[in-house]
């Protein structure tokens, strides 16, 4: 009795004790699946990334392929500094165009003056643009100098726009909403705080709150809460490939072209997004000269003491270096002389005003010229001294504040800031 007891018990340690082995083997074998299915994606939007559009390309299905209006025929064609995925040169610039809130029509439009197209009557033109959104006669109010006075509205602006990188994208796009939040109302806290002490040189930034109350996150606007979809506009408006997201512009009508067909598979649209979801992250490279690196440590602390990290916040969400607190910031001087201007129809207030932009991520700043929305900046130290609005007190403090000594440091730190294949080749 007592040996078939203890049979029955090694049999359930052996039944259990295979189960687990068996468990173990699935579960592995499942991971192994998920990182294989994972690298696969990653390859193939890589070579999505790097692939050269055309006309009715084999790769676009039922859809017309390139165009028929568009800025580029790749993505790295744009987003190629420090390696496919980084930011562009002035010459990529878009060509983008807000219209205002007016007395025609309260809503807000944006979009894109292609600069190519696949046919030469397709070419797009501001005078399109402007021919759609006309001039406001008396639509806005000009006041100073003692004096209120009548002025027609252009509620038309253009606006070039320089590519941003995607290093690291796949880091932003997993920092919470309430992390960015989080940091923005400490922001203010300790601008109260200053100014209770007479101290009025505090930066607030502002929070973009998408209509469906997500936290945007990109875009020069932070327009867009994830990189799929930042990817899959850009895809439809940079390159003209419609997808289940959003579908190609209809040449000279600047809107989206319903009737499109898709030159993107849900398959190729996961697999370009995963591609920019998992590429590297830029780091800070340290010179291994002595002299150099004391530089670059010393012009860390003055990235600091002169208030350049109250809006490139070094760590957000968990995410350290990143240099950015995905805020907005008006960082233009005005350019008013004392007149106000006040249009008859004000922007809603969750809405980023026009010069209100997201405050870059600096990790890899140092491969990533020209700098500034525009791209009007072609070095650091330009960008710095064209820094006004809410950071004109930093700028006061770069420019007379510190020496020439630690104002090379402060550069000095920047140009370690370096995108991935920089990191590489140091390492």
């Amino acid at each position: 009795m007592k040996v078939w007891q203890s049979w029955g018990r090694r049999r359930r340690v052996l039944w259990v004790t295979g189960a687990f082995v068996m468990l173990w083997v699935v579960t592995q074998g499942f991971v192994r699946l998920i990182a294989s299915s994972e690298q696969e994606l990653t390859a193939e939007g890589r070579e999505l990334f790097i692939h050269e559009w055309t006309p009715d390309d084999p790769l676009s299905g039922d859809g017309d392929g390139l165009g028929p209006v568009f800025n580029a025929n790749s993505c790295v064609a744009c987003h190629s500094q420090g390696g496919a995925g980084g930011a562009g040169e002035n010459k990529h610039n878009v060509r983008a165009f807000s219209v205002l809130p007016n007395r025609n029509d309260s809503n807000i439009y944006g979009g894109v003056v292609h600069a190519n197209a696949t046919a030469e009557h397709l070419l797009e033109t501001d005078e399109q643009v402007l021919g759609q959104y006309p001039i406001i006669p008396g639509g806005v109010t000009v006041i100073g100098n003692c004096q209120v006075r009548l002025e027609d509205f252009n509620p038309v602006e253009f606006e070039e726009i320089n590519t941003p990188a995607l290093f690291g994208a796949g880091l932003i796009d997993e920092i919470s909403d309430w992390s960015i939040r989080q940091n923005a109302w400490g922001q203010s806290l300790t601008a109260l705080g200053k100014e209770f002490q007479g101290n009025f040189e505090a930066t607030m930034g502002k929070v973009r709150v998408l209509p469906d109350g997500r936290i945007g996150k990109f875009g020069w606007k932070a327009q867009f809460a994830t990189v799929e979809e930042f990817v899959a506009t850009a895809c439809a408006v940079e390159v003209g490939l419609s997808n289940s997201y959003r579908q190609q512009d209809q040449p000279g009508q600047f809107k989206a072209d319903e009737q499109a067909e898709y030159d993107m598979t849900s398959y190729q649209l996961d697999s370009l997004t995963t591609f920019c979801l998992t590429l590297e992250r830029p780091e800070l490279v340290m010179p291994r000269n002595s002299k150099e690196h004391t530089a670059v440590v010393r012009g860390r602390q003055v990235f600091t003491e002169i208030g350049c990290a109250e809006c490139h916040t070094p760590d957000l969400g968990g995410v350290k270096g990143l240099y950015s607190d995905l805020c907005l910031h008006n960082i233009s001087d005005p350019d008013h002389n004392g007149y106000v201007r006040e249009p008859e129809v004000p922007m809603p207030s969750n809405m980023p005003e026009l010069a209100d932009w997201k405050t870059p991520p600096l990790w890899g700043v140092a491969d990533s010229a020209p700098y500034m929305h525009d791209g009007s900046s072609p070095t650091l130290e330009d960008a710095i001294e064209n820094h006004g609005g809410d950071a004109k007190h930093t700028r006061k403090k770069y420019l007379e504040g510190i020496n020439d000594k630690n104002r090379k440091n402060l550069i000095a730190f920047l140009k370690a800031l370096r995108a991935p294949e920089a990191v590489a080749a140091a390492n």
